[in-house]
């Protein structure tokens, strides 16, 4: 689903991404760990050109998104992404949060967008909120709304951006539930997070970062139980 060969991101003198390379397979969820500062979200951000790489090819499904020719839009399109804060409208109900892009980007029928968004909102357990603004909802339950948000458009692929570091302890767990379900429904996934928890009890494959590059990616029990590099070792030592 995406391939990433040699990525590199500088900003200024500051290089946050040294030839950074990993493959994404369907229906995979690939759980990127490490320190803060050591580029992970930088990575995915790159993966949608929210940021642009300053070298190496990312490909989605086989087309170039760093290709001129090709149109970034409509690749976008499927790539659903979920961000460390909800950037909610908070002048619209949820329901019209949810409706918004299936309509303007992908050209829905209001019909056919507010019947989708019902099933979304279903899904995550906030049928009672359709009407409801933004500033009434907890964070868990925002996060659960841009997750839906996300989920509107129909991608392929779906972006994870620290969902939960910005949430109480107590919500933590409603949204994980939600990227659980996901991940048993098969959904494509690659989530930047320091929930641990959440990274050896649903991910296929774990990546380790620090300072730009992948110091160490493998199977969950291989990462938390035999990690190979001292550095993996030392970090899971200090969070575990």
């Amino acid at each position: 689903m995406i391939e990433v060969r040699n990525l590199k991101k500088s900003f200024g003198d500051n290089v946050v991404l040294r030839d950074i390379s990993a493959d994404i397979q369907s229906q995979e969820v690939l759980v990127v760990i490490g320190p803060s500062g050591s580029g992970k979200s930088t990575f995915l951000r790159c993966l949608n050109l929210l940021e642009q790489p300053d070298g190496g090819s990312i490909l989605i499904q086989g087309k170039s998104i760093m290709d001129p020719l090709n149109k970034i839009n409509e690749i976008r399109m499927e790539l659903g992404m979920v961000f460390q804060r909800f950037h909610l409208f908070p002048h619209k109900k949820v329901i019209d949060n949810i409706t918004l892009a299936p309509m303007q980007v992908r050209k829905w029928p209001e019909d056919k967008a507010r019947k989708k968004a019902l099933e979304l909102l279903e899904k995550v357990g906030l049928a009672d909120k359709a009407n409801a603004l933004p500033d009434s909802l907890s964070g868990g339950q925002a996060q659960r709304v841009a997750i839906a948000r996300a989920l509107a458009m129909e991608p392929k692929i779906m972006l994870f951006d620290e969902p939960t570091s910005a949430l109480d302890p107590e919500m933590v767990g409603e949204v994980l539930a939600v990227m659980k379900q996901l991940a048993k429904e098969g959904m494509t996934m690659v989530v930047v997070t320091h929930e641990m928890g959440f990274a050896r009890e649903v991910g296929d494959r774990v990546m380790f970062m620090e300072q730009g590059v992948i110091v160490e990616a493998g199977k969950p029990e291989q990462i938390f139980e035999h990690a190979q590099q001292e550095r993996t070792k030392s970090f899971l030592s200090k969070v575990l």
